[in-house]
């Protein structure tokens, strides 16, 4: 049993030590999230050097209205990892089953829907933003073509929430570098060769998204571990799609609250020019690789509490959350370091615009300088996530985070409408989320269950 889980790339969460598991979790996740990015990094690249700052403006205005998506596929996904890591850890192999071929069905279903209401409100949604007309018509190719990839962008975060359930985030990983190698080349085609421009990164996208998930479920499919993927076993269990919905719609929701607080910024970005909006989609291919460290850290809480939860490990569930947060604030804390030393170097690379890499490396500072803080915000969350706890940290972020760049956009940056003003919303708004959420941490650990409510109804409908 050790030696295959060895060679399917699994770990064993519930016993042994945690940091070594802990790094080796969250390293592949992280540089996953990174490739992730790398996507729209090589778009924006391509189009600021090749085609010009409208059309990095163009694109750089669809990044936070893509991230409103792609968050609810991220959240929902996550809801699939607690749902298996717990049933591996209390060893209900046939729920994880289950829990497998309904989460494939769910990412399909919801793909497809996001797909099809998204192309409706494309209009609409690009003029409460109010986007300027210079960038109007390329914003909306990209994103009417982004949006035909959604059916295959959800697949593959299921797909790798799946691997992640287990503790093998180096499958999903390598996917993505073969992706990512495709992205590049189909750009560099698309845009120098056939000279399709704005629309041509976009096809190159959706085409290295599918790749990506057919690597995946290719290996599911051959997978030899209780995670295999069968043709024949798919149907949506009733209960699995309530467990994964229950934990990972909030999820989904509190993501989309940091990409609606973004819309909201991007909107506020608009109004101040081309060179501020080129410069904020320069500065967020950049800032967002410290953010995948942070996440996947965050994301290690959350599957190392759900398997020891499920199996029953208290101790080791709240040992695994600070040793994730300790691990995370040293990673993010070097990354924040090289970035603000060679961050005006980066920006060159995107734009040599010395208006664009001015306020570029503004919103580096005021973004990227105080970002650690944000270890504990999604430290915290993601422990209560991996307990089952899934909407008090959603909502809280909704207060935290939109609630504070609401009022300062309409009420600071109305009075003082300069880039550096709204930009600081992003450090006080995450301040203030942090500490809502270490009351509602410290609350739930108080009053913590050593089996959920759920399960136990679960367990005895089994048993009967």
């Amino acid at each position: 049993m050790e030696t295959s889980r060895k060679k399917s790339g699994e770990m064993d969460m519930i016993h042994g030590s945690l940091w070594d598991k802990i790094v080796l979790f969250a390293i592949p996740l992280a540089l996953t999230g990174i490739l992730q990015q790398l996507f729209n990094a090589a778009d924006v690249a391509v189009l600021g050097q090749l085609v010009g700052k409208n059309a990095i403006a163009a694109v750089g205005n669809n990044i936070s209205l893509i991230g409103l998506l792609v968050n609810l596929f991220l959240g929902l996904s996550l809801g699939a990892n607690v749902v298996i890591a717990q049933n591996i850890g209390g060893k209900h192999f046939d729920r994880v089953k289950a829990a497998v071929h309904t989460a494939f069905l769910l990412a399909i279903i919801v793909g497809v829907a996001i797909a099809l209401i998204g192309e409706l409100l494309t209009d609409p949604v690009l003029d409460v933003m109010g986007v300027p007309p210079e960038v109007r018509g390329m914003a909306e190719v990209y994103f009417r073509i982004y949006l035909a990839g959604m059916p295959v962008i959800g697949i593959y975060n299921f797909e790798a929430a799946i691997f992640r359930s287990r503790g093998d985030t180096k499958t999903p990983l390598w996917s993505l570098v073969i992706a990512s190698t495709l992205n590049l080349v189909l750009d560099l085609l698309f845009v120098l060769v056939f000279d399709w421009g704005v629309a041509g990164v976009a096809f190159a996208t959706v085409l290295a998204n599918a790749l990506s998930a057919g690597i995946l479920f290719r290996a599911l499919l051959r997978s030899q571990s209780i995670l295999r993927v069968d043709r024949k076993a798919f149907a949506i269990d009733k209960r699995c799609l309530r467990e994964i919905v229950c934990i990972g719609l909030p999820a989904g929701i509190q993501g989309m609250v940091f990409s609606l607080s973004n819309l909201l910024i991007q909107s506020a970005i608009n109004s101040l020019g081309p060179e501020a909006m080129a410069a904020s989609a320069a500065a967020f291919t950049i800032e967002v690789n410290v953010y995948c460290f942070v996440n996947a850290f965050g994301q290690a809480a959350t599957t190392f509490v759900g398997q020891n939860y499920g199996a029953g490990k208290l101790f080791r569930c709240k040992w695994a959350t600070w040793v994730s947060i300790g691990l995370n604030a040293l990673c993010t804390a070097v990354m924040t370091v090289l970035i603000l030393i060679f961050g005006e170097s980066m920006l060159s690379f995107f734009n040599g615009d010395p208006e664009v890499i001015r306020l570029g490396y503004l919103r580096l500072m005021y973004i990227v300088g105080p970002e650690v803080i944000c270890v504990l915000l999604d430290g915290l969350s993601g422990a209560l996530r991996g307990y089952g706890i899934s909407m008090p940290p959603a909502l809280l972020t909704l207060a935290g985070v939109c609630g504070v760049r609401v009022v300062w956009v309409y009420t600071l940056f109305r009075e003082y409408p300069t880039y550096d003003v709204l930009m600081g919303t992003y450090p006080v708004s995450w301040l203030v989320t942090i500490i809502l959420m270490c009351i509602a941490y410290r609350f739930y650990m108080k009053n913590l269950k050593p089996v959920p409510e759920w399960r136990a109804k679960l367990h005895e409908k089994q048993e009967a």
